[in-house]
């Protein structure tokens, strides 16, 4: 690869979870404090991004994988994404605030396949060049975090502002990547891009268990996206998104650690790492605070590289291995669709339901809020031990991960 092709798709992949970051891990806290919203409302709309996720492979698979250069597709729907956040920065209603988060999310959520899609055929061997690309995306997550909580900014309408210029920089700085012309040659059919191709795998019944634990721990999962922040700010912590940030921090060390814990521990004892850890940051959420257990909060931070890495990337070099090459894509956007857009979408519209069950007045009863997360991971767990039998050690090398996108 060309160094200057190189650069430019590292700023690419920068750019795209600046934008994202800018506003995600901070939606419901602007919303309960600047729109006044319930918890129902708040879980609705962090439900938006899951919803388009469902949509999104249609739109990538059908449309631009067929008929449009994937840089301009890129380029375009960045610059409408920055249009929706015009409108969206000046929306006082939480009703409205959905349905118009809702169309920015259907502008967004393509472009991540998309990046993916343009980095990736640039390349002549993905599988070693693609890791060193995509980390700039952890990289770009872990610094706009940090420029949120130094300002100080994380309710405002500011984090939208600050999403949507990007957007505008990303959507004119796309035109300028290497042609990506549409690749599919042949018609692309609606069970190829849900993944039903997979469903045979679903024979094993290890299989079966693990892609239903995957789906179910994203119910948690989605608790701690759209609910850690305002509950750290309750809890007294400062500087929130500066020290979330210390997630995607953990996130990049633990991967480097799964080639020999793949190795070594074998698939079943890394995943069950992976939900206990699930269950003590959960925990450690519900029962610290920001003045003497706040060590507590940090572990509960920290732990997000031991349960997204442990669980969900292992997860997909163990669906890797299952699928075998002709259904390989097949298995990974079955797992895809499932875990972001059915589990997340559960998860998130459920999270403000429990968060409204545990408030009184202006205050959550976060430590009974955190349990119930902790619950369904136990459940999971529990399940995933009793059933699933599947512990093979297949060697996993550094040039097959790619870090998590959050």
């Amino acid at each position: 690869m060309l160094s200057t092709t190189r650069v430019k798709l590292s700023v690419m992949m920068f750019l795209q979870f600046f934008v994202w970051g800018a506003w995600y891990g901070q939606v419901t806290k602007y919303l309960e404090t600047q729109l006044h919203a319930t918890g129902t409302q708040q879980g609705a709309a962090f439900a938006t991004f899951s919803i388009a996720m469902l949509i999104a492979p249609f739109f990538v698979g059908m449309i631009a994988d067929r008929y449009f250069a994937a840089q301009k597709v890129l380029g375009v729907l960045n610059l409408l994404g920055a249009v929706v956040l015009f409108y969206l920065i000046q929306v006082n209603d939480a009703d409205q605030f959905f349905w118009v988060l809702l169309v920015y999310c259907l502008t967004f959520a393509p472009t991540l396949a998309l990046t993916s899609s343009i980095a990736m055929q640039q390349m002549s061997s993905p599988e070693k060049e693609f890791p060193g690309i995509r980390v700039l995306g952890t990289v770009s997550w872990i610094v706009v975090t940090n420029i949120v909580g130094y300002y100080g900014f994380g309710d405002k309408v500011t984090i939208f502002q600050l999403s949507m210029y990007s957007a505008i920089v990303l959507g004119i700085f796309s035109f300028f990547l290497p042609d990506t012309p549409p690749k599919a040659t042949t018609a692309t059919s609606v069970s190829q891009i849900l993944g039903l191709d997979a469903f045979k795998l679903f024979k094993d019944r290890s299989f079966a268990i693990f892609f239903l634990s995957s789906v179910l721990i994203c119910i948690p999962l989605s608790f701690y996206y759209a609910m850690a922040n305002p509950s750290l700010t309750d809890g007294g912590m400062q500087n929130v998104e500066n020290k979330m940030s210390l997630g995607q921090a953990s996130e990049v060390i633990f991967m480097l650690l799964i080639p020999v814990a793949y190795t070594r521990l074998g698939v079943k004892k890394m995943l069950i790492v992976g939900l206990i850890a699930w269950i003590v940051r959960f925990i450690c959420f519900g029962y610290g605070d920001g003045g003497s257990g706040e060590w507590m909060l940090f572990l509960a931070i920290i732990l997000h590289g031991v349960c997204y890495d442990f669980f969900f990337v292992t997860g997909q070099i163990y669906t890797d291995n299952k699928a075998g090459e002709k259904i390989k894509s097949s298995a990974q956007g079955l797992i895809s669709l499932a875990t972001y857009g059915i589990g997340m979408g559960i998860g998130s519209y459920l999270s403000g339901i429990v968060k409204d069950m545990f408030r009184t007045g202006d205050r959550v009863n976060w430590t009974s809020f955190w349990l119930v997360p902790a619950g369904i991971a136990a459940a999971v767990l529990i399940v995933f031990v009793l059933l699933f039998t599947d512990n093979k050690r297949i060697q996993a090398t550094k040039d097959e991960l790619v870090p998590g996108n959050l």
